[in-house]
């Protein structure tokens, strides 16, 4: 019987919700939601089948020890006497990263400093040898997080962000993390039972994102390296069989995904990015301004997208958003649109009123996720409250 532990998904603001939703269905034990985080249980095989299949997770930590704090010198000692080589050979490289909410520790590299130099101290006491600092490709990768004076030391198992997903090989201005673009789509209700549109589409993140949830591809299956491949105990045997399992679970698709861009260079780089996830079958980016364009057809449509909200790029913002809410007004009837900004003073410029407004954050943004619903037929061009 594997022996299960606790684990930490790591996410945004707002998607704690959805992180759990996606834990349970996936098969975690015992999970409890937090703040910007998600605890469960699960075994070595889920530790790998979470990495590789949560779309909302932005890191999975193994937390190994937990104590109290009350200085460095005490979090050297504490640090110092863990049992180091049950993880990492002596040869081995290593790197630390520490968060601190607490009055009594103020400096996050220093803390992670004092880690690492116990770490390395222990070694070179036992072995004679010492372990190399590797910011980029270590061999153990380790999370130093104080509360107050609660020490939590974990293990890294997924290294770089899981929102770099390995699908992009192009990015525009002002790109979309991809964990965020999948929360806001799953966060809209997309299940994959209607056409699908983002109508400024940049580099194309939105739309890959709704294609894997409708066909229910494992988000991180391109990923080049999950830290946990560099473990003592790494088990390539059971990391295939629990892809293999989640491949299976794929889904077939029968409705349209379409990308608008106006600038060239971002279509252009959206195909490259649709091709590389091997998604063409499902994903049409195409060169349009959505301000010049119309629905087409009388299904319905799902729309989500990520406007400019003025940040790096010069536009009548106001302007902007007005044009946004006539073109769906008179444009597209029978949409649920749904988008995300930081620029809440030009959401008002909107014309529409929201029938849903959720707060989130882009990186340091505070943002609104709003829908609109436009309504079809003899009430086209009206919205609902």
């Amino acid at each position: 019987m594997a022996e299960n532990f606790n684990m930490v998904a790591k996410t945004l603001f707002g998607f704690e919700d959805i992180l759990e939703k996606e834990l349970t269905q996936l098969g975690a034990m015992h999970v409890k939601k937090g703040v910007r985080v998600v605890e469960f249980v699960g075994d070595k095989g889920f530790m790998y089948k979470a990495n590789l299949g949560l779309r909302t997770a932005i890191k999975i930590l193994k937390p190994i020890k937990s104590f109290r704090v009350r200085s460095e010198s005490d979090l050297y000692e504490q640090i110092k006497k863990m049992s180091w080589e049950n993880y990492l050979k002596p040869t081995g490289s290593l790197a630390v990263d520490a968060t601190i909410h607490s009055d009594m520790f103020k400096h996050s590299l220093f803390i992670a400093q004092k880690t690492k130099d116990a770490i390395v101290d222990r070694f070179r006491e036992n072995t004679g040898q010492r372990p190399n600092v590797d910011l980029k490709f270590p061999d153990l990768k380790i999370n130093v997080r104080i509360s107050r004076q609660e020490c939590t030391v974990s293990l890294d198992t997924s290294g770089e962000s899981l929102h770099k997903r390995g699908y992009k090989l192009a990015t525009n201005i002002a790109p979309i993390n991809e964990v965020l673009a999948a929360g806001i789509i799953m966060m809209s209700g997309w299940d994959g039972q209607s056409d699908f549109m983002d109508p400024m589409c940049g580099s194309g993140t939105i739309p890959i994102e709704a294609a894997m949830i409708a066909c229910n591809i494992p988000p991180n299956l391109m990923r080049k390296e999950f830290a946990f491949e560099r473990w003592q105990d790494w088990d390539v045997e059971l990391f295939e069989k629990i892809e293999a399992s989640l491949l299976k679970k794929t889904k077939d698709f029968h409705h349209q995904i379409i990308g608008y861009d106006k600038a060239p260079s971002a279509v252009r780089k959206a195909q490259d990015n649709v091709k590389n996830a091997n998604l063409e079958d499902f994903i049409t980016i195409k060169h349009e301004d959505f301000f010049k364009t119309q629905k087409g057809g009388q299904n319905k449509l799902h729309m989500v997208f990520n406007p400019p909200y003025g940040e790096r790029l010069n536009l009548d913002m106001e302007a902007f958003y007005k044009n946004i809410g006539d073109t769906l007004k008179q444009r597209y009837p029978g949409t649920d649109a749904w988008f995300i900004t930081s620029n809440l003073d030009a959401l008002k410029h909107v014309g529409l009123r929201p029938s849903r407004k959720i707060q989130l954050f882009n990186a340091k943004l505070e943002s609104r996720l709003v829908k609109y619903v436009m309504y079809e037929g003899s009430k086209k061009g009206k919205y609902m409250k």
